[in-house]
C-alpha cells in the first residue's frame, strides 16, 4: 500500500478511504483485468467467440503479467470476474455444450491460455532478434552431434526467417477448439 501511496503521491492512510486492505485492492485490480477480455457474447458463433476471447485473454496477460498467477485466485471475484465467467459458460451451453462439457472447455482453454502466457513470460528474449542470438549463443557450445533433433528443429526451424513463437499459440487454440468441437458432436 505504501509502494502505490507513493506512485499516487498520496498518504498511505488515504488509500485506505477507498479499500479496506491489500486484498480488496487486488480484487478490485483484477476486476478491471477482466473487464479488458472480450465477452464471448451475442450471435458470434461458439468457436469464433472462443478464439476472440482466447486472444484477448492472452493479449491481457502480456500487458499485465503480474496477474497471471492472480486471475483465478480471487476469493472475492467482482462484477467484471463473474460477468465474464458466466458470459463464457453461457456461450458454451448455447452451443450445446452439457455442464460436463463446459468444465472440460473452460478448462482445457484456461489451462492453455495461462501456460502459454506464462511459458512466454519465462523464456529470455521478446523479440524474435532477441531469440536468434539466444539460440545461437546457446547451440555455439555444445557438439551438434550429441543433439541432432534439437539442432535440426533449432537451425531448420526457430532460426528460419519469419519464426515468432507468439504464433504458436494460435496454431495450439485451433487444435484445441478442434478437439472441443469433436467432443461437443460427439456429446
Amino acid at each position: 500500500m505504501r509502494n502505490l501511496a507513493g506512485i499516487l503521491q498520496v498518504s498511505p492512510m488515504s488509500l485506505y478511504r477507498h479499500v479496506s486492505n491489500r486484498d480488496d485492492l487486488v480484487d478490485a485490480m483484477i476486476d478491471v483485468l477482466f473487464s479488458e477480455i472480450a465477452l464471448p457474447l451475442g450471435s458470434a458463433h461458439w468457436r469464433t467467440a472462443m478464439r476472440d476471447r482466447a486472444l484477448s485473454l492472452r493479449d491481457v496477460l502480456a500487458r499485465h503479467q503480474w496477474a497471471i498467477g492472480l486471475m483465478e485466485s480471487r476469493r472475492r471475484p467482482g462484477p467484471a470476474n463473474l460477468r465474464h465467467h458466466d458470459a463464457v459458460i453461457g456461450k458454451l451451453r448455447s452451443a450445446g455444450f452439457d455442464l460436463e462439457a463446459v468444465a472440460h472447455a473452460y478448462s482445457v482453454l484456461d489451462g492453455y491460455i495461462y501456460g502459454f502466457a506464462l511459458t512466454r513470460m519465462t523464456l529470455p528474449f521478446d523479440t524474435t532478434e532477441e531469440m536468434t542470438a539466444m539460440a545461437q549463443d546457446m547451440f555455439e557450445p555444445f557438439p551438434v552431434n550429441d543433439y541432432p533433433n534439437l539442432a535440426e528443429f533449432v537451425a531448420d526451424h526457430v532460426m528460419k526467417p519469419g519464426y515468432d513463437y507468439r504464433e504458436e499459440f494460435e496454431y495450439g487454440l485451433d487444435l484445441i477448439l478442434n478437439g472441443l468441437e469433436a467432443a461437443r458432436a460427439g456429446q
